[in-house]
């Protein structure tokens, strides 16, 4: 299951910690990434189904504007985007650089 902008939802901490009900892993996952964002997140924000789920979404992903585009013009994945790549699908993968490898792939496979 991958995002519209190639994150790997079935490997995400947030989706893994909502999945399994597990309130140690949201702890956890919320302490890294507070420290990685620099921002306050509460163990209960944690709470993913995915990007594509329709159900609940962590917070950074339910105003994502990659996610928000990719919605609007009714494409799966940024790897099929005319615009592809765009300043906001660019800066993601300047903060992961597994994105790009992901979306390449996704591209290799739609010819």
């Amino acid at each position: 299951m991958l995002a519209y902008c190639g994150l790997q939802c079935l490997k995400c901490p947030a989706y893994l910690a909502t999945q399994a009900d597990d309130n140690k892993l949201r702890s956890d996952c919320a302490q890294r990434w507070s420290e990685w964002a620099k921002i306050t997140i509460r163990p209960e924000q944690i709470n993913c189904d995915g990007c594509k789920a329709g159900g609940r979404l962590f917070f950074f992903c339910n105003s994502c504007g990659v996610r928000k585009c990719a919605v609007e013009k009714g494409i799966d994945t940024c790897a099929l985007c005319p615009d592809y790549v765009c300043k906001k699908l660019q800066d993601l993968m300047n903060l992961d650089p597994n994105i790009r490898k992901s979306i390449e792939a996704q591209k290799r496979k739609s010819g």
